[in-house]
This record gives C-alpha cells, structure tokens and sequence, in this order.
C-alpha cells in the first residue's frame, strides 16, 4: 500500500514567513488559523449586513427613495474585511517558548510584548471552542501571579503544540518547586 506525500503548500509558507518576519522571527499561529478568523469575520460581517437590512426596511418608509443607501455601503465594508483583515491579524501575532519564559507578540494598531516568566504561572489551561475543533486548533491559557494581566491567551496553537506547550511549562513548574 502507497502513501500519499504531503506536498507543502507555497502560498501557506510564504504566509509564514511574511508573518515571521513581521514578528521579529517568533514562530507563526498555525495556519488553520487565518481561517478561523476569517470564518468569525463573515459570521461577524453577516450580523452587520442582516442589521442593514433591518435598518432600511425600518426607514423605508420614512425616506422613500433609500433602496441600498445602506445595504450597500455596509456590504462592501464588510467584504473589504472578510478579504483583508484576516491575513492582517494572523500576521501580527508570534510567540516563542524559551527555556525559563514564553513571549506572546500580538496586534494590530496597538502592539503587545508579553513576556512570562515560567516562575510566574500559577496554571495552564488549554481551550478548544466549536470552530477551533473543526480547524484542529487550540487556545493555551496561562494564568500568572498577580492582578495585572494576570492572563494570557496564545489562539492558533495546533492541539498537539498546545498540549506540549503545555506539558513543558508544566515540567519547568515542577523543576522550580523542587
């Protein structure tokens, strides 16, 4: 019996790359996730159009004359989003996991560098929603002392690198408290 090789897809590891570089050489979200965020974008941009349509249908009546002066704004906003701010948001988060720290680089307009000490976290938590099973994908939840993003969240993880990660810090954990 043959198996099938996996050839590499181009366009997703020129994706990786472009994102890598933008992330000062962190590792990328998996790629399933750009699709997740574009799935919650079209839920999202579905939920303005179906308000649109509600909106117009209410003034209608009141403007006459309005067909599509909003319907039709709002749909080229959102596919505007739907076609470009996925690749933006993937692009803009990185993470690495040192051997004492894990640093989670994130956002758009407003970057954050997190930084956390592995003698910091107090628990591990990793989170599967509907949409992120399909994709196969995970959210590592990392809670640390203190008050102060006192959370924080890495999305896009594959579940198996979310539960090494996971496994890993868990160790270090140990190590400290020996």
């Amino acid at each position: 019996m043959t198996e099938a090789i996996a050839t590499p897809d181009p366009l997703a590891e020129m994706e990786q790359d472009m994102a890598r570089a933008y992330n000062q050489g962190l590792t990328p979200l998996h790629p399933p996730q750009k699709s997740l965020i574009r799935l919650n974008t079209v839920i999202l941009a579905a939920i303005l159009i179906i308000a649109a349509i509600v909106g117009e249908f209410a003034i209608r009546n009141v403007i006459p004359g309005i067909g599509g002066m909003i319907i039709g704004p709002v749909t080229a906003m959102a596919l505007f989003l739907i076609i470009l701010l996925p690749g933006r948001i993937y692009r803009r988060w990185g993470y690495d996991m040192g051997d004492e720290q894990l640093r989670v680089l994130r956002g758009f307009l407003w970057r954050t560098d997190t930084i956390v000490p592995f003698n910091r976290i107090q628990h591990i938590d990793v989170a599967q929603g509907p949409f992120q099973r399909m994709f196969g994908l995970s959210t590592l939840i990392v809670h640390t002392a203190g008050t102060h993003n006192s959370i924080v969240t890495l999305p896009g993880l594959s579940t198996s690198d979310a539960e090494d990660m996971r496994d890993t810090i868990k160790g270090h954990i140990r190590q400290d408290m020996i």
